[in-house]
């Protein structure tokens, strides 16, 4: 400050205190322009369930803490954070790395969620649940599946599943009900069809004033075990319809999905495309309907 500044300034009773350190704003952990594409790279094109990722930052207090081929979402809340889907049993640990990577710490997780019932995505729930000390909350049919770590009789891959370590289930939910934690508001879509207790989630993520509608839809593939004929139960056909019918009616700016691959999230972490758009739930219900009327015309065709 030069001191004709400072003597102008003094006469005018105006203080300003020498040497103070200018005020440290926070940067975002992990951000996608950079963490984006280092998660590309280090993926290299790989859906592996097992092989590590580095955390990106998708929006505000939402991340991304899975391995390159299943995904594990952590969302940071003020009174506690929220974790939907665990991975294979042997990527708990890998998950757990990353959010102690961005400076969050497990324990602080109080809640886990998740999409649907195998153990690519929820065989590691038990592991993180013990690191954590989290509740677990499930949808009413996936509790019994979570709790034993037996697939279901019911369950459309009945018979080619395998069974993972059991996690016990503080809480259950249903379609439209919500969870709530501090700032964070999750609500649950009931999507059976891959499975009968698949979960998809909605939220809000705020990074100042920019406000996204965030979507984790669920896998919905209609995949089974060789003898499983999906045009023989009607009931759950219907149910099946009724969830990409949800997904496509919901609000959504950004969507992700429990297999990276399946929303092109490869390609939208190496910036090749837009991470926003609007349509993206609608186009993507509009794949798995495809999808599933593939599948029941190649089983009227073998009939």
């Amino acid at each position: 400050m030069s001191v004709s500044l400072a003597f102008f300034l003094a006469a005018q009773g105006i203080s300003i205190p020498l040497g103070k350190a200018p005020r440290t704003i926070e940067q975002p952990r992990a951000p996608i322009e950079t963490a984006g594409p280092r998660w590309a790279a280090a993926c290299a094109g790989s859906d592996d369930w097992t092989r590590p990722a580095p955390p990106v930052r998708i929006h505000a207090n939402t991340y991304e803490v899975g391995t390159c081929g299943i995904s594990s979402i952590l969302i940071v809340g003020d009174q506690g954070d929220v974790l939907i889907d665990g991975g294979p049993e042997e990527a708990a640990d890998l998950i757990a790395d990353n959010i102690r990577r961005l400076g969050y710490r497990v324990g602080d997780i109080r809640f886990i969620l998740h999409s649907h019932e195998h153990f690519d995505h929820v065989g590691g729930i038990a592991k993180l649940q013990r690191l954590s000390g989290a509740m677990v909350i499930s949808s009413v049919p996936a509790k019994k599946v979570l709790e034993t770590g037996t697939p279901s009789a019911d369950d459309p891959q009945s018979g080619t599943l395998k069974p993972f370590a059991p996690a016990t289930v503080g809480r259950t939910i249903v379609d439209g009900q919500e969870v709530r934690l501090g700032n964070l508001m999750l609500t649950a879509m009931a999507t059976p069809g891959h499975t009968p207790g698949a979960l998809s989630w909605r939220w809000v993520s705020c990074d100042g004033g920019v406000c996204r509608t965030i979507v984790y839809a669920d896998s919905l593939s209609p995949v089974s075990s060789p003898n499983y004929r999906f045009s023989d139960h009607p009931a759950y056909l219907t149910a099946y319809r009724a969830s990409i019918a949800r997904v496509a009616a919901s609000p959504c700016e950004i969507l992700i999905t429990p297999h990276p691959s399946a929303s092109h999230m490869p390609e939208r972490f190496a910036l090749g495309k837009p991470l926003l758009d609007e349509n993206a739930c609608r186009d993507y219900a509009t794949t798995l309907t495809k999808n599933l009327d593939d599948r029941l015309a190649k089983e009227a065709a073998a009939k």
